[in-house]
């Protein structure tokens, strides 16, 4: 097979991928706090008999856009939205203490506190934060949960617990294939906890307020066209390369 053909059709599925990564940030541009992903394309070399005279395309993502989105005020006690910096510590479905700034928060009918899409939020001894029967919450600037029990009034607001609130360095964050933002491997845990990152009493939370996402969406539908006559473009290179392969064919036979 002419290596052209190869390195065309390689080029067609590695766009393919890109739009994937990039279909998937348009996809969650309304997602509360969610943080769009980089993609790019690095030129490899095809190794094999010879000498590599040729190269291939390769999509991957080169990292995660941490910046902030907007804050959008809710009036709901349960929202809350990282001021600045910072994150909120969650438990993945796999046990390990997650980071992420969708602070949707709600409540199960045993009292677990939990984000949007069901985490269990963690309190700074690093356990899921269970809530009582109440009456009222409200949830500090520094994340302490102030709680109003069933049946008491007003004046008698206790303070139950305090969010977990991290700010790792950003070099030292990754985010995985379900969305969450997690110590990358190898570096060594805060001196707080055992499993993550150490509490920060900087991080500020805004109670009664979301943070929208950070997709660029007119950026991300430009991406997407660009991507397509990308991949027209492969498909194309990919019939030349067919047609020169049939032409080469028919002029072996007559010789």
């Amino acid at each position: 097979m002419d290596r052209s053909l190869y390195v065309a059709m390689t080029g067609a599925k590695q766009t393919l991928l890109a739009q994937t990564a990039n279909a998937n940030n348009l996809a969650n541009s309304q997602t509360a706090a969610f943080k769009s992903d980089f993609e790019q394309f690095r030129a490899m070399p095809v190794f094999g008999p010879g000498y590599p005279s040729r190269v291939f395309s390769m999509a991957e993502r080169p990292g995660t856009d941490f910046s902030s989105g907007t804050l959008q005020a809710t009036g709901r006690d349960l929202d809350v939205a990282v001021d600045g910096q910072g994150w909120i510590a969650v438990q993945a479905k796999d046990g390990t203490e997650a980071y992420t700034r969708a602070g949707d928060l709600k409540m199960t009918p045993e009292g677990l506190l939990q984000t949007g899409n069901g985490l269990p939020v963690l309190g700074d001894s690093g356990n899921p934060i269970v809530i009582p029967p109440i009456r009222k919450i409200e949830i500090g600037s520094d994340g302490t949960i102030s709680i109003v029990p069933q049946g008491a009034n007003s004046a008698s607001a206790v303070i139950l617990e305090r969010i977990k609130l991290v700010n790792p360095a950003r070099d030292s964050l990754e985010k995985g294939n379900d969305g969450l933002i997690r110590l990358k491997q190898g570096t060594p845990p805060g001196t707080g906890t055992t499993t993550g990152a150490t509490p920060d009493l900087n991080v500020k939370l805004v109670q009664g307020s979301l943070e929208s996402s950070n997709v660029n969406v007119m950026s991300a539908l430009v991406d997407m066209i660009e991507l397509s006559k990308n991949f027209e473009l492969q498909v194309k290179a990919m019939k030349s390369a067919d047609d020169n392969a049939g032409a080469t064919a028919k002029l072996m036979q007559l010789a």
